[in-house]
């Protein structure tokens, strides 16, 4: 096909965006440009070490105490600032994969609340959440499904943030939030890169 002839083809294509980009009811284009806000999440960026704490279960672990877990996390800006992508990695004490979750976090302006999505690769589970940054804390409030795929909801807390490291809690309700069993899972991460690659 000539050029020419191409270019009338990419014309014809193109000619209805723009007519409905140039007759979208008025309103104006969402703003390009990330707001400071958007940086809440940067304390997360970089890889960390973790010490991975479950609540004990069972009796067995009552009797022998919860499994110390490790783990590493990375993440990095993404969403041209107005985000972060970040993956968790969770291993046993003989370095077997426990857990693989990715997170997808962006910053809402309309809202002022961070919107995410977390995927629980092993499992294939996503659950979806808002976060707010609240006196010096990141906390999270989001929904799911537990192993048997009954709903919960989780409410997880960021806290103790430094630039060296950070705590993490959660918390989670099977009863639509009327009682809540509390640090399900405890993490406590260590910093070992300032940047982490993908």
């Amino acid at each position: 096909m000539p050029w020419h002839s191409m270019l009338v083809l990419c014309g014809s294509l193109l000619a209805p965006a723009a007519a409905v980009a140039q007759h979208a009811g008025g309103t104006a284009p969402p703003s390009t440009t990330a707001p400071r806000e958007a940086a809440q999440f940067d304390f997360l960026v970089g890889q960390w070490e973790l010490v991975v704490r479950p609540k004990a279960a069972g009796l067995a672990a009552r009797i022998h105490g919860a499994p110390r877990l490790l783990g590493t996390w990375k993440a990095w800006r993404a969403f041209d600032g107005w985000g972060i992508e970040d993956e968790m990695r969770i291993v046993d004490g003989s370095g077997n994969p426990m857990s693989l979750s990715h997170a997808l976090r962006v910053f809402d302006a309309g809202t002022q609340k961070w919107t995410q999505t977390l995927l629980d690769v092993y499992r294939a589970r996503f659950t979806t959440a808002t976060a707010e940054r609240r006196d010096g804390q990141m906390q999270i409030t989001g929904r799911g499904t537990d192993q048997e795929g009954r709903p919960v909801i989780t409410r997880v807390r960021f806290y103790d943030i430094s630039p060296d490291s950070f705590k993490q809690q959660t918390d989670r309700s099977s009863d639509n939030g009327r009682t809540w069993d509390e640090a399900v899972l405890r993490i406590e991460a260590t910093r070992v890169a300032a940047t982490a690659p993908r």
